[in-house]
């Protein structure tokens, strides 16, 4: 799911009306299910040897209700795996050149902007374009 915080930008990040809203759900954007991008974006299933992205964060602390509903509905803690979230900031300072252990496979390669996640970045892009990179962030959870 892609998170938003609007009005962290207008106001104060501490402000009361600052807060995270689930923005889309990634199924809406996401076709594929690739595990190579699994692997090398949050250290999912990476038996490819990716360094990745962000793994093993937990759902945000101030999650939105909708995320929460989403994860809640999933089964939550009992049946999510892999639960991390990553920023909008974070992925656009990431080297997308970086490979897997075997040098064969760049992260670009299997998540970049001409594979299934395209839309996901789109979407993303143009949220922090809107309302600043630090308050757009994907949270993943797996089963």
């Amino acid at each position: 799911m892609i998170e938003c915080r609007p009005l962290a930008r207008i106001f104060d990040e501490d402000d009361e009306d600052a807060v995270w809203h689930a923005a889309i759900d990634l199924f809406l954007l996401n076709t594929g299910n690739a595990y190579d991008a699994f692997a090398c974006l949050f250290g999912v299933r990476n038996s490819f040897g990716f360094q990745p992205l962000t793994e093993d964060r937990g759902l945000p602390e101030d999650a939105s209700d909708g995320l929460r509903d989403a994860y809640d509905s999933w089964g939550g803690p009992q049946d999510a795996q892999g639960t991390t979230w990553i920023s909008w900031a974070e992925l656009a300072a990431a080297d997308w050149d970086e490979t897997d252990r075997s040098g064969k496979l760049s992260r670009s390669a299997v998540a970049g902007e001409g594979t299934h996640w395209a839309p996901v970045w789109h979407v993303m892009r143009t949220l922090s374009e809107l309302h600043g990179p630090e308050h757009v962030r994907l949270v993943v959870w797996f089963d």
